[in-house]
């Protein structure tokens, strides 16, 4: 996959047809991933690189007086940032602010798109708890099934809570383990047992089965889907 510097649009020469042809080279091979509904680590690179654009866009005024400067390196969740002077003019600026608005205004159709693919492979997904579940299901294996594949891909799961002064968020961590072909006698019944016998650091696992009825791209699509819908499905039910 191409990928934008996280500064693209003020690294090298700030100029709006040059950061034109780099932007539309980049969303032209997004949609190319997005028309075989491959949407990861596509969807959320796109939506990391237009925040940034909106959060130099709504700083600007706060920066404005920090200028002749340009962004030169930020931590990846854009929390500090450092400054090299380069320019001392408006016209610099002037065609940062074009090249912003020009790339936000071609980035959200491509968001849209992603999120709608997302929102479809979400609704084809299906997750049913396998036997008892216990009180504390927030750890345990989870079963995917692609589609009408009749291998059954399994992940332990362990989901993460951490808060900050505003608001809980919900992650979660996963470990390929094992497949199994699934069977008369190879049932998710018979799979969550197997898993129970053979790993004792989880004697009473939460178990689910999910499965798609159209099979979508594994490791770019299906699996990344199915790991946020199954968080909010334990967290509606927990």
């Amino acid at each position: 996959m191409k990928s934008l510097g996280i500064n693209w649009f003020i690294e090298g020469s700030i100029d709006f047809e040059h950061k034109k042809y780099i932007l539309l080279d980049y969303l032209q091979e997004i949609n190319r991933h997005f028309d075989k509904s491959r949407l990861y680590p596509n969807l959320t690179d796109l939506i990391f690189h237009y925040n940034n654009l909106l959060d130099f866009k709504n700083n600007k005024s706060a920066l404005q007086q920090a200028f002749p400067q340009r962004l030169t390196k930020a931590d990846i969740e854009a929390v500090k940032l450092t400054y090299q002077k380069i320019v001392q003019d408006d016209t610099s600026m002037a065609e940062i602010e074009s090249i912003i608005y020009y790339a936000l205004s071609k980035m959200n159709p491509a968001i849209q798109t992603g999120m709608e693919i997302y929102d479809f492979v979400e609704s084809r997904l299906n997750i049913d708890p396998i036997g008892l579940v216990p009180l504390m299901p927030y750890h345990g294996y989870f079963s995917l099934r692609n589609g009408k594949e009749r291998t059954n891909y399994i992940y332990e799961y362990q989901v993460t809570i951490f808060e900050n002064k505003d608001d809980k968020f919900r992650g979660i961590n996963v470990q390929f383990i094992d497949t199994y072909e699934q069977s008369i006698t190879t049932t998710p019944e018979y799979i969550k047992l197997d898993l129970i016998r053979r790993h004792k650091h989880l004697p009473n696992p939460a178990v689910y089965y999910v499965q798609s009825d159209i099979a979508f791209p594994l490791e770019q699509t299906l699996l990344p889907v199915a790991k946020r819908s199954l968080v909010k499905y334990i967290s509606s039910v927990a």
